[in-house]
């Protein structure tokens, strides 16, 4: 039996050496260890990703417990301290098990002089948390600074695992509502399932019954009969369901947002950047047999993701191409009735769920993507056909990219807004943070 800590500190290593994508590293990891119990594979997800959302909160508390400072530390040692603070402070995982299972694989791994490190800087963590009181939030706030001692920036990059920077951001953006929003954003969240349209309610129910049969929490989303926030998943792709297209990973936020769209049975429509293709699938069911889809990304990687899930969910009215959206292709102009443009963003508004965003983000990252969106939206407008509909939107929470990218297309073409602009924020329901934007061509 592998011990499911090994892994995961193997996802986080692999994850901090290579920079690579985070979510990538885990589902490779979790295809590699297939054979494991569901329950083993749901921990990993957790503490893998539960590790990499706070570890902002675990560098700060292990520096204050620590005589060596994080940026110090051996990258091993560090990732089995943040996993063993994440599970002494987030889960109920036994204080004595976590120090010792966490002593044991500093062993493994080479490092058995720096087992007594480990053990003693956990014990003293733990002794506190401990003390605290029995909820994680008592136990994470007997480790934070006082509110006062500090600005809000820093405090809340403390307190939400989140560059000052964002923290910044977020305050600048939404005033008092900051700290909602970056609290609806901290912890594990569920996975938003949305189940085919082609399904009959008693479908719908049979195969939730299924899923739940496996061991899933399934809440149900309110007056969304087809949305489910799946918890304790494991691999997702192991549930009973998936292979057969009942239902998509999609959030209520991009939902909506198609839904808002008002695509209808016959419509062509154009998905202009679409991967992994959540958006293309809802596209696919609302035009029906008598409609299409188009559906583009700018690489083969991104394109094969998007005919995965097309080919999983029973979309035969799809066709994929491999598409760099801020090239003009004359022959698709005005040929459209829907063109969907969600551009790529500096995704602040799923940092709940995308835990490695948050890490790789830059301020001047972030202002290239306007000049991006600018040149996507340059292209894109062309394709919508005389009296058709664009939905331009982002899974972000940031106007230059949102509001002043809509004025810059009513302000250049001949597009009027019929709904919008709608900002969704993740502390209003069970979805990220998403912008859209409906308008119509003259």
């Amino acid at each position: 039996m592998e011990n499911t800590r090994a892994i995961v500190l193997e996802v986080l290593t692999e994850a901090e050496k290579d920079q690579a994508s985070y979510g990538r590293i885990l589902s490779g990891v979790l295809d590699k260890y297939n054979y494991l119990d569901r329950r083993d594979k749901a921990f990993i997800k957790l503490l893998a990703e539960g590790t990499v959302d706070r570890r902002i909160t675990l560098d700060f508390i292990l520096d204050k417990k620590s005589s060596v400072k994080t940026h110090k530390m051996k990258p091993v040692i560090r990732n089995i301290l943040r996993m063993g603070v994440y599970q002494i402070i987030f889960t109920d995982s036994p204080a004595y098990a976590v120090v010792k299972e966490s002593v044991a694989l500093a062993g493994k791994r080479g490092f058995k002089g720096l087992g007594g490190f480990v053990n003693g800087v956990l014990r003293n963590i733990a002794a506190q948390a401990a003390a605290a009181g029995n909820s994680a939030e008592e136990r994470l706030s007997v480790f934070l600074p006082a509110r006062g001692e500090m600005s809000d920036e820093k405090y809340f990059s403390i307190r939400y695992s989140l560059p000052e920077f964002i923290s910044e951001h977020f305050i600048s953006e939404l005033g008092d509502r900051a700290e909602s929003v970056m609290s609806s954003m901290s912890g594990i969240r569920g996975v938003t399932f949305r189940f085919s349209l082609k399904l009959s309610p008693e479908e719908v129910a049979e195969a939730v019954g299924r899923i739940e049969a496996a061991g899933v929490q399934m809440d149900a989303e309110d007056g969304e009969p087809r949305i489910y926030h799946a918890f304790r998943t494991g691999d997702i792709r192991s549930l009973p369901g998936y292979d057969e297209g009942l239902f998509n990973v999609q959030d209520l936020s991009s939902y909506k947002a198609v839904l808002s769209a008002g695509i209808t049975k016959g419509d062509k429509v154009l998905d202009l950047c679409a991967a992994p293709g959540g958006k293309t699938v809802l596209a696919s069911e609302l035009a029906g047999d008598e409609g299409s889809v188009t559906s583009c990304d700018i690489s083969d990687y991104k394109a094969d993701l998007i005919t995965e899930n097309i080919t999983r969910m029973n979309c035969r009215n799809v066709r994929v191409l491999v598409r760099d959206a801020t090239v003009p292709v004359p022959e698709d102009e005005d040929k459209y009735d829907v063109v969907i443009m969600d551009v790529p963003c500096s995704g602040l508004g799923v940092i709940g769920k995308k835990r490695d965003i948050k890490y790789n983000l830059t301020p001047e990252g972030m202002e290239s993507l306007c000049e991006l969106q600018k040149k996507i939206a340059d292209a894109g407008v062309r394709y919508v056909s005389k009296g058709g509909i664009l939905m331009y939107s982002t899974c972000t929470i940031r106007r230059a990219e949102n509001e002043d990218r809509v004025r810059y297309i009513t302000e250049n073409y001949p597009f009027t807004v019929v709904k919008g602009p709608v900002q969704l924020l993740p502390d209003e329901a069970t979805q990220d943070g998403f912008f859209y934007t409906i308008l119509r061509k003259a």
